[in-house]
């Protein structure tokens, strides 16, 4: 039985390569003469090649460089690896200018999804001299509160967006996104909704509150709205909030433009409280080496660094809510 080393051994790019150049001439002598061969030589390293994979690889019964069905798979598969090497070569090489590999952004679930799209489109429309894209891969991930800040400091994320606190420890850079104002929202067939306003904390906390739960799981997670002795339902999302509370299942804050137009079609219902208005100051941070950052995060840096991106990522909910 043959060595599995040995068909690795034997399945090499230049293996590959003479392969593509047999089918594509049509026979050993022209595919020789391309590759500055003799055709016996290539007819050993065919041989060679059949022996280390044990199966046979072109028609013996033809004249013509006929491929039996193995290797009509081996080219098929050698083209493909030909093209991924290829890739990979140049996506070294294009790392090696400045690009990270993989950049991966934390949102906290108060972020608008639709400015998050919107970025990442204009990233992946990025060309270099020689119109090519950015080699880096975003990854995306979704978090509550604590758990932002938990995905950077981690280590896991490379950028947060949405952190609501300053950062926890030293060697990170922390930016202002903008004030985000929570507004306390029922739906019109809930008790609290023909009750007169402002409403007081004694009267909120007869009802269930709608909570989302906070993601950090190393760092102490936060609870924000719920009062003494509340009963609490608690979902995993803002979109899933957002349906509890249409559904009537209890009260709940959510930003003021992620409900609007909820509101304007009658949906929900706000219900001031005689609390102060309840605003969340919103951050961006990432971490800070002392070194200039990679080109990928230079670039969503310049970007946040925009007051019209920065109003909305806070305020573009309407019609994308994941």
């Amino acid at each position: 039985m043959p060595n599995p080393l040995d068909k690795r051994r034997a399945l090499t790019p230049e293996a590959l390569a003479m392969m593509d150049t047999i089918a594509r001439t049509g026979s050993f002598a022209a595919a020789a003469r391309e590759m500055g061969r003799v055709p016996s030589a290539l007819t050993y390293s065919v041989r060679q090649l059949e022996e280390a994979l044990d199966v046979l690889l072109f028609d013996r019964r033809s004249r013509q460089a006929e491929l039996t069905a193995a290797g009509q798979e081996l080219l098929f598969e050698g083209r493909r690896l030909l093209q991924e090497m290829d890739a990979v070569a140049n996506r070294v090489r294009r790392i090696a200018t400045g690009w990270e590999s993989e950049l991966t952004i934390a949102i906290d679930d108060a972020i608008a999804r639709r400015a998050i799209f919107d970025l990442m489109e204009a990233f992946y429309q990025l060309r270099d001299e020689a119109g090519q894209a950015p080699p880096t891969r975003l990854k995306l991930r979704v978090e509550v509160m604590v758990g932002t800040w938990e995905a950077l400091m981690s280590g896991q994320a490379d950028l947060a967006i949405g952190t609501s606190t300053q950062p926890p420890s030293a060697g990170f850079k922390c930016e202002l996104l903008g004030d985000m104002e929570m507004i306390l929202c029922v739906a019109p067939h809930h008790a609290l909704a023909s009750a007169p306003t402002p409403l007081s904390a004694a009267q909120i906390a007869q009802h269930r509150i709608i909570a989302v739960a906070d993601t950090a799981r190393s760092l102490a997670p936060r609870t924000v709205g719920v009062l003494p002795g509340q009963e609490v339902l608690t979902m995993p999302s803002m979109a899933a909030k957002l349906e509890a509370l249409m559904r009537g299942l209890g009260c709940g804050s959510l930003p003021t433009p992620m409900v609007r137009r909820q509101i304007e079609a009658g949906r929900l219902v706000h219900k001031p409280s005689d609390q102060e208005p309840r605003v969340v100051p919103m951050h961006y941070a990432w971490r800070d080496n002392g070194q200039p950052p990679a080109r990928a995060l230079a670039w969503w840096l310049s970007q946040l660094q925009s007051s019209a991106t920065r109003r909305a990522l806070l305020e573009q909910h309407e019609g994308l809510l994941l």
